[in-house]
């Protein structure tokens, strides 16, 4: 892509990023008036530093009519949990996924993800294993087909009063690579940029918008298109509390690839056969959790 598209790019994640920003300082232009002095505005920032240091959990297990990931399709209807633990801001984390891989219900298609991470002052840190059982647990070839993938992410939330978060998340190692006109295997060190933001609403309702793009050739652009937007997604989240630590949650789920969109316009119809090859997805997630 030419240093003008990529520019372009990068102003359109810019700017849809700051919509949730004005429109969240609109909202509380007059709280913010009344009650946020220069020093409060800061105080807040340091909120984590306060908390005490201690053990954490948590856990949680939902069912989903499919299998949706930065704006990829990654299988169909599924049970997917997982388990934490942490202490003063490092945790580890096992994730599991069982599932089909289509609506034909003809291959399941499991996976074991574990992160090892640092949470804490809005900075999230942490190394991603992703194991798929179609290769050895201890693979870490770059095969374009198949394989484990082991990724580096880090990402950043402003703060609790303007949760805006940023995510760079790049493959390092093991299956990420694509095949050139040589024949030659290349590795595409596959990353993410993407930029959220949560607004809550009252009675348990929550509504967050993404918006991410990928710097150069990648996996979210099957390895044939440089850099682009590569997700828009929303989900709209209702929260029930069953106890004090225990809740349930029922989401719904958009998400679209622009440039991929783009690319082959008839992916935006529905292919119940070949679901991979669609850029404009749905879900429909029920869970509960362990807070």
């Amino acid at each position: 892509m030419r240093i003008d598209n990529f520019r372009k790019v990068i102003a359109l994640v810019l700017c849809i990023g700051a919509i949730p920003i004005v429109i969240n300082a609109s909202a509380h232009a007059e709280e913010a008036v009344s009650q946020v002095t220069p020093a409060s505005a800061v105080s807040y920032l340091w909120d984590e530093y306060k908390k005490p240091v201690r053990l954490t959990y948590g856990a949680q297990a939902k069912i989903q009519a499919a299998y949706l990931w930065r704006g990829l399709y990654a299988g169909g209807p599924n049970l997917q949990a997982s388990a934490n633990v942490g202490y003063g801001g490092l945790y580890v984390d096992l994730w599991w996924n069982i599932g089909t891989f289509d609506w034909r219900f003809n291959s399941f298609e499991p996976e074991v993800d574990l992160t090892l991470g640092f949470d804490r002052w809005g900075l999230n840190a942490f190394v991603l294993f992703v194991h798929n059982f179609n290769c050895p647990f201890f693979d870490f070839s770059n095969d374009p087909y198949i394989g484990n993938r082991l990724e580096v992410d880090v990402s950043y939330t402003l703060s609790p009063k303007i949760p805006l978060k940023i995510l760079w998340a790049s493959r390092v190692a093991a299956a990420d690579g694509y095949i050139n006109e040589a024949g030659d295997t290349i590795r595409a060190f596959s990353s993410y940029l993407e930029l959220s933001y949560t607004h809550h609403f009252p009675y348990g309702i929550s509504l967050y918008g993404a918006v991410a793009m990928t710097p150069w050739k990648s996996v979210y652009t099957t390895y044939v298109h440089n850099a682009g937007v590569v997700n828009v997604e929303v989900r709209l989240r209702k929260d029930w509390s069953l106890s004090k630590r225990c809740g349930m949650m029922l989401q719904g789920q958009v998400s679209i690839n622009p440039t991929m969109l783009a690319a082959d316009h008839r992916s935006a119809q529905w292919q119940p056969y070949t679901p991979y090859a669609q850029t404009v997805n749905a879900n429909l997630t029920v869970g509960v959790y362990l807070k």
